[in-house]
């Protein structure tokens, strides 16, 4: 039985609009203030005690500009994989015990004083044993330092960022999944270099980023791996947070000669310029999107016109393990999950749960096995290195009704891209 209770921390005000959270260094502030008021915690024991569940906790955006990316990634994974756990009778202990879970979640409306409070909470007030991550870079960055003092491991699941070497060794209770701008602007520049061998397209590009972390460092990485290629930027912009008029960006990348068009996007960058593209006719041989362009819903927002749109992430669309997740996703929770981050992020569970049937609840002890063992999720065999998952795709294609990974060429389970893209209808 599911013991699931939502809660609401202290009065919050309601973000609007389509912005994603950038991590400042007000966040950090903010992170950091936060640990003054931290107090020191005892282990968790390892054993069911007299206890009769184990408390997870969570604060997600169920709210404002981030609600999106976290609705489809983060809250139905967390949802499904409480559900089967408890559906098992609860998490097993290595005495062979079940407990079930108990759920305690907050709403941080996409502000990140907000989620560093509700962790604050969650470890001091709630003291539940174990929290699980927020959506977003900015808000895992935010909320790191805080992890750290009070001694959780940290899945920081949906966080892309150049500097995870650095934050394992100095938070050693955080694990990175998702990889660095580096990784895909690599990947995404032998892709188009072999094409351009093929011949299937020009040495020109046109690329676009969101002037927020996570497309900072994906150009910032994309220009050099591109130049190294030979591929000639003939448009190169960021622009701002909140833009909903791409019309004249549309129309400058439609004119700049080049064959292939990138854009580092949120969410509501990526569906967008998908649409705008549509509307002017834009037909580039290669049409690449950042976030939102793997998830289930662009089939709807490009209009059934998904077909050879390349994108961020991907998955092993033959794997049994991964078409059987999203079929029990889909039917579990009424809507497919995405083609990037959600596989990753359940399989952060699945990761999760066999620690603990291994070790127990002892967080220290959690963190070592997650660091340095081995697990079966629905991704294939994990095994982390230095608190990082690097087997990832870093590049997808919609290819019939699936988002396929592309890239790394030649890596398990990748297929070949389809050049050009067909042209909008």
């Amino acid at each position: 039985m599911l013991l699931a209770r939502e809660q609401e921390s202290e009065p919050f005000q309601k973000l609007g609009g389509q912005e994603m959270l950038k991590f400042t260094r007000r966040n950090a502030i903010a992170g950091l203030a936060a640990l003054t008021a931290a107090t020191s915690f005892s282990v968790v024991s390892s054993v069911a005690d007299d206890r009769s569940s184990i408390k997870i906790g969570y604060a997600v955006s169920k709210s404002g500009g981030n609600a999106t990316g976290a609705g489809i990634t983060t809250i139905p994974n967390y949802e499904l994989w409480v559900k089967d756990v408890n559906a098992a009778g609860g998490l097993e202990l290595p005495d062979g015990s079940r407990l079930p879970l108990e759920v305690i979640e907050y709403d941080d409306r996409s502000q990140t004083e907000e989620v560093v409070r509700a962790i604050q909470r969650l470890g001091a007030k709630d003291k539940v044993d174990f929290i699980l991550p927020p959506w977003g870079t900015g808000f895992n960055l935010a909320v790191a330092p805080l992890m750290d003092k009070f001694g959780y491991p940290h899945l920081a699941v949906t966080a892309v960022t150049d500097k995870a070497p650095e934050f394992a060794k100095r938070w050693n209770k955080s694990f990175w999944f998702l990889g660095g701008g580096v990784d895909y602007a690599e990947a995404l520049s032998e892709v188009l270099s072999a094409a351009q061998e093929e011949g299937q397209i020009n040495n020109k590009v046109a690329m676009i980023s969101v002037a927020d972390g996570f497309g900072i460092d994906l150009v910032n990485a994309a220009r050099p791996a591109l130049e190294d290629k030979g591929f000639d930027l003939a448009y190169d912009v960021t622009y701002p947070l909140g833009t909903s008029d791409f019309a004249a960006i549309v129309n400058d990348a439609k004119n700049s000669g080049a064959d292939s068009f990138i854009a580092f996007s949120y969410p509501p960058g990526t569906f967008g310029v998908t649409k705008q593209a549509q509307v002017a006719g834009y037909n580039p041989k290669v049409f690449y999107t950042g976030v939102g362009g793997a998830f289930p819903v662009f089939k709807k927002i490009s209009g059934g016109q998904q077909e050879g749109v390349m994108g961020i992430g991907g998955v092993q669309s033959d794997s049994k393990a991964i078409q059987a997740y999203f079929a029990h996703h889909t039917e579990e929770i009424g809507n497919p999950p995405d083609s990037w981050a959600s596989a990753v992020t359940y399989s952060s569970l699945q990761m999760l749960q066999e620690a603990i049937r291994r070790v127990g609840l002892d967080r220290d002890a959690v963190a070592k096995e997650l660091s340095t063992g081995e697990f079966d999720t629905i991704m294939g065999k994990v095994k982390l290195e230095d608190n990082q998952l690097r087997t990832l795709w870093w590049a997808g294609q919609w290819q019939g009704d699936n988002f396929s990974a592309i890239a790394p060429a030649g890596g398990t389970g990748t297929v070949a891209p389809v050049i050009p893209k067909p042209a909008w209808k």
